[in-house]
């Protein structure tokens, strides 16, 4: 799908056909519709194909009538069963009298753009776009690492109560969500690091304000991604040891009960051989005797037990 969007009299509209200081943009396009933008700024089909590859890194390329700026965009992926997020790469190429968007869906940072909600934004101002698509990046990643925090302090408090597989599939769905965005954050804070070297990227006084917030705020994000990674990472081996610990509680258990169900079975065996000379053999109170002995025994071993604390 393309779409063209251009200021004009400080209002974003859409366009039918490309024009100069135009925002051209490229979502899920198909092989026809590469090749028409291709031909269309000039541009090599590959530096297009870039942006749809999910296995693509991000990083600068400086082309002699282009610049293309990949990066990883954080996508929520969630579902009524399980919260999860993952990362899908965005494609920023920009020339001389235009910029290009290219990503395989449409994404909420995209979509703020085109909805108005970001002031000051302007097509023509190109570098302003390119840093005002990398700071609503970064406050993306922010919120959905506030939501993953809050939603594995919820599951915390729950798997304490029923400590089932549910919980732990989601705190393993959240903790690759961190490593997702850990990963694709400190690809980002070089692809900054790089911009601020790169010469064709021109940057213009009124923006290095805004060039610090990006910085800032990708760092920041970065940060909140190790710091929840390692505590869901602490969080998920407690609680293994936790389910291993309460496992051998079973087993001991189990082992105990077992141990004392075994004396009326080895009792009444040794009672129901049939050879002369068992005690009590003409009593006729002596299946009562053997029972009595029997529970005595029985209360003796679990007292023993109990005292050991093995049951």
């Amino acid at each position: 799908m393309i779409r063209y969007y251009k200021t004009i009299d400080s209002k974003l509209e859409k366009l039918n056909s490309f024009e100069s200081g135009c925002w051209i943009n490229l979502v899920e396009p198909n092989q026809s519709e590469i090749h028409e933008i291709s031909e269309l700024l000039n541009l090599d089909v590959d530096s297009i194909n870039a942006a749809l590859d999910e296995e693509e890194r991000s990083r600068i390329e400086v082309e002699d009538n282009h610049t293309l700026i990949l990066i990883d965009i954080p996508v929520d992926e969630s579902d009524a069963s399980a919260s999860h997020y993952s990362t899908i790469p965005l494609g920023i190429i920009m020339l001389d009298d235009a910029i290009l968007t290219v990503c395989t869906a449409q994404t909420k940072i995209l979509n703020d753009f085109i909805v108005g909600h970001i002031k000051d934004f302007y097509t023509f101002m190109k570098t302003r776009f390119l840093l005002q698509i990398l700071y609503k990046n970064a406050t993306y990643y922010l919120l959905y690492l506030r939501r993953i925090n809050k939603m594995t302090s919820i599951i915390e408090r729950e798997i304490y109560n029923s400590m089932q597989n549910k919980e732990l599939i989601q705190l393993l769905e959240l903790e690759k969500s961190l490593v997702y965005f850990s990963t694709s954050l400190k690809a980002i804070e070089l692809v900054l690091n790089k911009m601020v070297r790169t010469p064709s990227i021109k940057r213009y006084e009124e923006d290095e304000d805004l060039l610090e917030d990006v910085i800032v705020e990708n760092r920041q994000a970065l940060e909140m991604a190790t710091i929840y990674g390692d505590i869901l990472s602490r969080i998920m081996d407690a609680f293994s040891a936790i389910i291993s610990n309460n496992q051998n509680t079973v087993m001991q258990f189990l082992t105990v009960v077992t141990l004392i169900m075994a004396i009326p079975t080895i009792v009444s065996g040794f009672f129901g051989m049939n050879v002369p000379g068992i005690p009590f053999e003409n009593n006729p109170n002596g299946f009562w005797i053997t029972m009595l002995i029997t529970c005595i025994i029985c209360l003796i071993i679990t007292f023993f037990m109990s005292r050991k604390k093995l049951l």
